[in-house]
C-alpha cells in the first residue's frame, strides 16, 4: 500500500488484511481535512454503520496544517497540530467502524499546484483498489479553495478509470457552502436519521477543533435538523435529519462534460426560478 506522499497513514479499525479491507468498501468518501469525512460524507457512513454487506471507506487528501490552535493546543507547533489530526481522524474512523481509513498527507498547496499528478494519482489507486458503488466528494460550489481544488483531483482519478469501473452515484456533498440553494429537482436528499447520536459521537472526536472555537459538533446536527425541516412547505416532515448533495453522476458517464458549465448550470437554474418568481407577480 505504497502512496506518493511520505506521510501517508493507513489505518484499519478491526485489524483486518488491508487488501480485504481495501476490497469490502461499498461506499467511499474522499475529502480535503479531517472531519470533513463526518460533515460530507456521513450519510455513507450511516449507510454502513453495523452492517456487514456494506463498508465505508475515508481518505482524508490533506495534512492538517494550518489548524487553529487555541485552548489546550495552543502551544502545539503546526507539526504537532497535524499530529493530533491524524489522530482524531483514526479515533474517528474507529467510532464510525470504517473499513480503511487513509490520509493521503499532503500540504494544501500541493493538492492545488504543485503535486496534483501524484495527488490524483493516489485517488486511482485507491479507486481501483476499492471500486466502490457511492462515492461522496465536496461539492464544485463549494467556497473553500482545497476542496474545489481535491473535488477535481478526484474527477480526474474517476475519469481515469474505465467506463465499467466507475461507481454507480457519486455525490457533491455539503460542507463550507450548503446546497439548501438547489432547486428542489437538483437536490439530492439524503436522509441521515438512522442513528441520531452518532454525528455528535463522530465530531466530537475533533477536540481540537470543538476546543479551538468551532462547535462543528452542535452545528451540524441544527443544520440536518433544520434541512428536514424547511425542505417544503406545503408538507410534513418525512424525517428528522436531512442532508442536500448535488448528483455529480453525469460528470462521469460523460469525459467531455466540462465541471465548470456543469457547476453553473445550478447556479443558472436557480437564477431563472428566481427571475421567474418576482415577474409572475410583479
Amino acid at each position: 500500500m505504497l502512496f506518493r506522499h511520505p506521510k501517508a497513514d493507513l489505518f484499519v479499525p478491526d485489524q483486518s488484511d488491508p487488501a480485504q479491507a481495501f476490497a469490502r468498501v461499498t461506499h467511499l468518501g474522499i475529502v480535503s481535512h479531517q472531519d470533513d469525512l463526518e460533515i460530507a460524507a456521513y450519510h455513507g457512513i450511516t449507510e454502513c454503520f453495523r452492517r456487514e454487506d456494506k463498508w465505508f471507506g475515508g481518505v482524508v487528501v490533506t495534512n492538517g496544517s494550518g489548524s487553529p490552535r487555541k485552548g489546550p493546543y495552543a502551544e502545539y507547533t503546526d507539526e504537532g497540530m497535524q499530529e493530533v489530526r491524524k489522530q482524531e481522524q483514526r479515533k474517528a474512523a474507529f467510532v464510525g467502524e470504517y473499513s480503511v481509513m487513509v490520509q493521503l498527507g499532503y500540504p494544501s498547496d500541493e493538492v492545488k499546484h504543485t503535486r496534483r499528478e501524484d495527488v490524483s494519482a493516489d485517488i486511482l489507486s485507491i479507486l481501483k483498489m476499492t471500486q466502490p458503488q457511492f462515492v461522496y466528494l465536496h461539492n464544485p460550489a463549494d467556497r473553500h479553495d482545497t476542496h474545489v481544488a481535491t473535488f477535481l483531483r478526484c474527477l480526474e482519478a474517476l475519469r481515469s478509470l474505465p467506463k465499467e469501473a466507475r461507481p454507480q452515484k457519486v455525490y457533491g456533498c455539503e460542507v463550507w457552502r450548503k446546497l439548501d440553494w438547489l432547486l428542489t429537482d437538483d437536490k439530492v436528499m439524503l436522509w441521515v436519521d438512522q442513528f441520531p447520536h452518532l454525528i455528535s459521537a463522530l465530531i466530537a472526536v475533533f477536540d481540537s477543533q470543538i476546543s479551538g472555537g468551532k462547535r462543528y459538533d452542535l452545528a451540524e446536527e441544527g443544520l440536518r435538523r433544520a434541512n428536514a425541516t424547511y425542505f417544503d412547505s406545503h408538507t410534513t416532515d418525512n424525517t428528522n435529519s436531512l442532508t442536500f448533495a448535488m448528483d455529480l453522476t453525469p460528470l462521469i458517464l460523460d469525459d467531455k462534460l466540462d465541471p465548470e458549465a456543469f457547476a453553473l448550470g445550478f447556479v443558472d437554474r436557480l437564477k431563472e426560478d428566481v427571475r421567474t418568481r418576482i415577474r409572475k407577480f410583479q
